[in-house]
């Protein structure tokens, strides 16, 4: 926005509210980045200091099987791109764009969508600062401030809070590709590995084993510098069993013998989790709303085969910007912005990986066989678009058609507990601070959680924020530890609990 204010010489205001201490405070390091709206957006960008600087070196694809693994055709065309640390490039593009004359406020999360007399977005309100857990102001009180402008665009990653209230008050869905969207948790550790075992730009995707053959996910690791690598799990949130723990399943996943022998005299460093949107083509929502608009992740542009959103996420706000920047200056509309996506390659590329994710509603190795079909033979233009099963909290079964899943006990060198793992988030909440997560019904837990799926949310988490307590007089009670909350978004797209909990 502000570099075509430069060239048509044009001055208009441009703020970014940002929810983390300091920008990229809330990204986990650690990704495979694909350049392309960075070659758009900041041309000269490797002589100007980037922090992209370690090409991916080989790109392998495993079944893993317990303790064997089998190697596949690699279908995430990595060449060319680059294992970064997000958080490092994005605190870099700030700097950029201060430059430039963007205002960012960091420590500010956006809490409430401000409308004017016609219900047009007119900006948002962020929470009163200094306020006890029971309601009652402290010395430190502030109150919350109200940002206005001409237009709002919400970039808050997948599940955004407000970004969903938009699709749902502007029925955004509907206007759309139509179809529901669909979820995964991803769980992420960054590790310093011993020099000898490092391999800067490695990068290693796996299927199969520690997940049973019906549930839809994989794992990743990828070697950055500094003898750092990121990896981690992802798990679609359409599983069936109730039992099931993403969590222990990367603790799992870690005992593995060809992922043992790297981690083994390492030391973790970071660790985090986050939900995904994997529904693709056919569940981008219309993106448009009388005021504003929605973009990056909070629309849903993940290319699941390529297991890549970053690029795709800022070319998106890089068409809501000249979209935006017609309307104000050129008395144009911001539909153009829905209009410009579609003629992009972020739609063409969207487009080709539409049937991946849904093909695997039908197990592993059918998938495996139909993705390949896709890429190999059809190379993403099969005359047929698959929809998705059902919403992810309708696919959870009742715990009576399953086992309990008897997970293997952390060791504390591999495998990990939670508090530990909390340890290493750097989450921070003051626990004086009123609580963020609200039950909307407070007798569902007990009357439909627990009783008929085992209480999942208890699993689920990957932080042990929703745990059921012993009641002396009325038995289990669903308990919420809500200073232990990572903000991944997964309570709110995953299982039974989906329609009775939810974040302010």
């Amino acid at each position: 926005m502000k570099q075509l204010c430069l060239e048509r010489n044009i001055d208009l205001s441009v703020c970014v509210l940002e929810k983390g201490s300091e920008v990229g405070a809330h990204i986990i390091s650690g990704n495979v980045f694909e350049t392309r709206s960075l070659d758009e957006l900041l041309p000269n960008w490797r002589h100007e200091g980037a922090p992209v600087e370690v090409a991916v070196s080989s790109d392998k694809f495993w079944l893993l099987t317990k303790n064997n693994h089998f190697s596949l055709p690699s279908p995430f065309r990595n060449e060319g791109n680059y294992v970064i640390s997000l958080s490092q490039l994005v605190r870099w593009m700030a700097v950029k764009a201060e430059e430039l004359g963007v205002e960012i406020y960091p420590g500010f999360a956006a809490s409430e969508i401000l409308y004017d007399e016609n219900h047009r977005v007119a900006g948002i309100g962020t929470n009163d600062m200094g306020v006890a857990k029971d309601g009652l102001r402290k010395d430190t009180f502030q109150n919350g401030v109200e940002l206005k402008g001409r237009l709002t665009f919400f970039a808050e990653g997948c599940r955004g809070s407000l970004s969903e209230k938009l699709i749902r008050n502007f029925k955004l869905r509907e206007k759309g590709q139509g179809q529901h969207q669909t979820y995964a948790l991803g769980i992420k550790e960054v590790w310093e590995i011993e020099e000898e075992k490092h391999d800067p730009g490695a990068v290693l995707h796996t299927i199969g084993w520690p997940l049973d053959r019906s549930t839809y996910g994989g794992t990743f690791l990828y070697h950055m510098k500094d003898r750092q690598v990121a990896l981690g799990l992802v798990v679609a949130l359409n599983y069936r069993n109730p039992y099931l723990s993403p969590f222990d399943e990367f603790q799992k996943f870690k005992h593995h013998p060809s992922i043992k022998s790297l981690l083994e005299g390492g030391t973790v460093l970071q660790y985090g989790a986050r939900t995904l949107n994997e529904g693709g083509f056919q569940s981008i929502p219309y993106p448009v709303f009388p005021g504003g608009a929605i973009i990056g992740c909070s629309v849903g542009f993940i290319n699941v085969p390529k297991i890549k959103g970053t690029h795709t996420a800022m070319k998106s706000g890089m068409l809501a910007a000249e979209a935006a920047f017609n309307t104000l200056v050129e008395g144009a509309q911001m539909e153009t912005y829905w209009d410009s996506l579609k003629k992009s390659w972020i739609w063409e590329e969207l487009y080709r990986a539409r049937n991946y994710r849904p093909a695997f509603e039908y197990g592993l190795l059918p998938g495996l066989a139909f993705s390949a079909l896709e890429r190999y033979v059809f190379r993403g233009n099969l005359p047929l678009t698959l929809k998705h099963g059902k919403p992810d909290h309708e696919a959870t079964e009742i715990a009576s058609l399953h086992t309990p899943i008897q997970y293997p006990k952390a060791d504390g060198v591999l495998s990990f507990d939670v508090p530990t793992s909390l340890y290493r988030s750097n989450t921070n909440h003051d626990h004086d601070q009123p609580v963020h997560l609200r039950l909307r019904d407070q007798d569902i837990p007990q009357l439909i959680n627990l009783p008929k799926f085992a209480g999942p949310e208890s699993r689920y988490c990957p932080a042990s924020v929703y745990e059921y307590a012993q009641d002396e007089n009325d038995g289990p009670k669903l308990q919420i530890n809500a200073q232990n909350c990572l903000h991944c978004k997964v309570l709110l797209s995953t299982t039974c609990c989906t329609c009775t909990l939810y974040c302010i």
